[in-house]
């Protein structure tokens, strides 16, 4: 009849970012409560000096919110911070928005089923962006989505402006040893 494969297993050069990632190097506790602290006073402060735009519109500005959308503005942006940004821009394209890098991305660590994020770890890194993992008893998306105001947020990459967001986030990032892919 048909003979068995003995080795169906993937090469361990295949594993993908997300399983090189322990479970020291998630934020979580106190630490995950100063960061969400920190980052919910920098955007209520950054609110007062958006003028008259809508704050949806602001938070588009400021976030990619979403798995979608995070994975959309990293695939926009260059593979290496050693390309120039003209390079990645020399195609014009009517349909794209304007190129905005990630500063940083924030991943909830508590996604049911755990593909749907997967893929980020390993987008980050080709792109230099430091990502933080997120994982909380109460659940990690429900604290990012606090954020941001929407109720769950499995991703948000947080876009390099120069605002009180962004310098929150330095700050964070400095003082962060769990920063996966810097």
């Amino acid at each position: 009849m048909s003979k068995k494969r003995k080795s169906l297993k993937p090469a361990k050069s295949l594993k993908d970012a997300t399983d090189e990632v322990l479970a020291s190097d998630f934020i979580g506790g106190e630490d995950l409560d100063d960061l969400i602290s920190k980052l919910v006073r920098s955007v209520e402060v950054a609110k007062g000096s958006r003028g008259v735009l809508p704050e949806k519109i602001w938070m588009k500005q400021q976030f990619a919110i979403g798995v979608n959308d995070v994975t959309r503005v990293l695939e926009r942006m260059p593979h290496s911070a050693t390309e120039s940004s003209s390079a990645a821009c020399a195609v014009p394209s009517r349909r794209q928005s304007p190129l905005v890098p990630l500063q940083a991305v924030l991943v909830a660590a508590d996604c049911n089923p755990k593909w749907l994020t997967k893929h980020i770890p390993t987008l980050a890194s080709t792109r230099q962006v430091p990502m933080l993992c997120v994982k909380d008893n109460k659940g990690g998306s429900l604290r990012l989505g606090q954020v941001v105001n929407v109720r769950t947020a499995l991703a948000i990459g947080v876009k390099a402006r120069d605002s009180i967001v962004n310098k929150t986030i330095d700050e964070v990032l400095k003082g962060s040893k769990l920063v996966v892919n810097e």
